[in-house]
């Protein structure tokens, strides 16, 4: 009888863009056994069963179950990749007993974002935190950042039916638009991440995942060569001072501590946004000189032999599609 020695690999949040992307990435290697953890409400929606069709096993549990419900789910398991919405960071601690339990043998919670410093970013602030809380359980460990997604940084042509928010998020630049980002194609990042947790280097370390590192000026430059729609591109664009979405973060914040009661799902993610573009485009905290700076391990680095992918490839590509945008939500 066929016994599968391949490390068991549990992914939370495998429904979500990045989740997805792991699970796939791991399972293309060939070097896993990849699971999900999904609550019992998902079990029979068609993203989950997508999961089991392409070889996923599907386990039942919920980031808010208990410690010994969470520590059931957790049985087997040697690698644990959270990658749950923003809203849910903070509650990863009873997870992360769990894997304690039961003897997980490295753990990856959700950061999968850009790297900075406390005290500028509300959810970095609680990545932070759960950082913490991982190393006094004395938890192995790997800080995987990814940067900004590709998808979400070039403006959108009018032939994309989109919210008008999602546009602006590309068409507002800070000054002249210098300010250079880290940016990875987020469907790519299970490619990276199978490397990374099979390397004995990486574990209590922190890594950075890029694919290019490129200016406002430049994203905005590609979408007129490629977009097909270059004088509607240069139409919507807005230069804002440095100071713009500082203000409008503290106006947000502002508003939610009047009564948070009254606040939106909307309001929480201007908030969250606007201190993103304020630590990108202002601090400049997302580029590689900054993530070194910071101590993390840069993948391209670590992993040479892996095929680069540049942001003028995925431009090309992006605005080939009949609508930009649409089947990735590039506004998030």
């Amino acid at each position: 009888m066929y016994s599968d020695n391949r490390p068991l690999v549990l992914v939370v949040g495998a429904t979500g863009r990045t989740g997805w992307s792991i699970a796939q990435g791991l399972l293309a290697s060939g070097n896993f056994r990849v699971a999900a953890l999904v609550r019992r409400a998902s079990l029979y929606f068609r993203s989950t069963e997508a999961l089991r069709t392409s070889g996923v096993e599907v386990r039942v549990g919920d980031v808010k179950d208990s410690v010994q419900t969470l520590s059931l789910a957790l049985q087997g398991v040697d690698t644990l990749i959270s990658a749950i919405p923003r809203a849910l960071i903070p509650e990863q601690k009873g997870l992360l007993v769990a894997a304690r339990m039961v003897g997980v043998q490295r753990v990856i919670p959700c950061d999968w974002s850009t790297p900075g410093a406390r005290g500028v970013r509300e959810v970095l602030d609680q990545k932070i935190a759960i950082h913490e809380f991982i190393q006094q359980l004395e938890l192995p460990f790997t800080f995987i950042d990814v940067g900004w997604w590709m998808q979400a940084y070039l403006p959108l042509p009018q032939r994309s039916v989109v919210p008008e928010h999602c546009r602006a998020n590309t068409e507002t630049i800070v000054r002249r638009g210098e300010a250079k980002n880290l940016v990875t194609d987020y469907r790519r990042i299970g490619i990276y991440v199978g490397r990374i947790i099979a390397d004995p280097r990486t574990v209590n370390r922190s890594v950075i995942v890029w694919e290019d590192e490129v200016s406002q000026r430049r994203a905005h430059q590609l979408a007129e060569r490629y977009s097909g729609e270059a004088d509607f591109i240069r139409s919507r664009r807005v230069f804002v001072s440095r100071d713009y979405f500082l203000k409008k973060a503290a106006e947000t914040r502002r508003k939610i501590g009047q009564d948070p009661s009254k606040a939106t799902p909307a309001d929480h993610v201007t908030l969250s946004f606007s201190e993103d573009m304020h630590s990108m485009y202002v601090l400049e905290e997302n580029t590689l000189e900054n993530a070194k700076r910071l101590g993390y391990l840069d993948v391209r680095e670590l992993y040479p032999d892996l095929p680069r992918y540049t942001f003028k490839q995925f431009a090309k590509e992006f605005y080939r599609l009949p609508r930009p945008g649409e089947d990735h939500k590039s506004c998030g």
